[in-house]
């Protein structure tokens, strides 16, 4: 398969998942989302008319393999986070992916209620035309990035520079594609679910999925 999407994901376990949220949600209610917003992104990803060429990659914190399949199923390739920075972290992902001859691969978070399966399709479209795609979020970051295997060698710097979790995250990035000589296109911009103030985004997604 010349296409893998990558999931960062976290195993919901109470007190150590959405810590952020705890105050308002409570552990066991912040684990709780995190599951949700798992499955949902999941559920997006499987509706994606490319879907069924898609070598699809589960890239968990916490749990193991075993909980994480009995979790979210069989059909996808779980592996571990590993160590480091979230950088460090998205550049091995990448790199394991393309040591394994893939064309294209995109990396997204499940922390995006309004993520749809256009998103996922419009991403790998987006390669087709440019180096490095990114999924812009409301607070300066992006909540999905991908890239063509022949750019990885001069992008790899795109996950050294911004400073992670700062407003100036996208910015700098793309200071950083430019300065590569790469060329970059930019999906939709979706609201993430970080802090309490940003639960009315869940809600309102919540909302939507329960109308018949």
């Amino acid at each position: 398969m010349n296409r893998r999407l990558i999931i960062f994901t976290r195993f919901p376990l109470a007190g150590v998942t959405k810590t952020r949220l705890i105050p308002v949600l409570g552990a066991e209610g912040a684990a709780r989302l995190q599951r949700q917003m798992t499955e949902h992104a999941l559920k997006r990803v499987r509706r994606a008319q490319l879907f069924p060429a898609l070598n699809v990659e589960i890239r968990f914190e916490g749990g193991d393999r075993d909980r994480m399949q009995a979790w979210l199923g069989a059909g996808y390739d779980y592996q571990p986070q590993g160590n480091g920075s979230l950088g460090v972290r998205m550049s091995q992902a990448f790199a394991s992916a393309f040591k394994k001859g893939v064309a294209q691969a995109v990396l997204m978070g499940t922390d995006i209620p309004g993520i749809a399966a256009s998103t996922i399709e419009n991403a790998y479209a987006g390669l087709d035309q440019a180096d490095v795609v990114f999924g812009p979020s409301r607070d300066g970051g992006y909540y999905l990035i991908g890239m063509q295997r022949r750019a990885f060698a001069a992008g790899r710097q795109l996950f050294q520079g911004p400073q992670w979790g700062a407003a100036t995250v996208l910015d700098k990035t793309l200071q950083l594609v430019a300065a590569a000589g790469l060329q970059s296109r930019l999906l939709e911009e979706l609201a993430d679910v970080d802090v309490p103030e940003d639960l009315p985004i869940w809600q309102k997604e919540s909302l939507s999925r329960s109308k018949p």
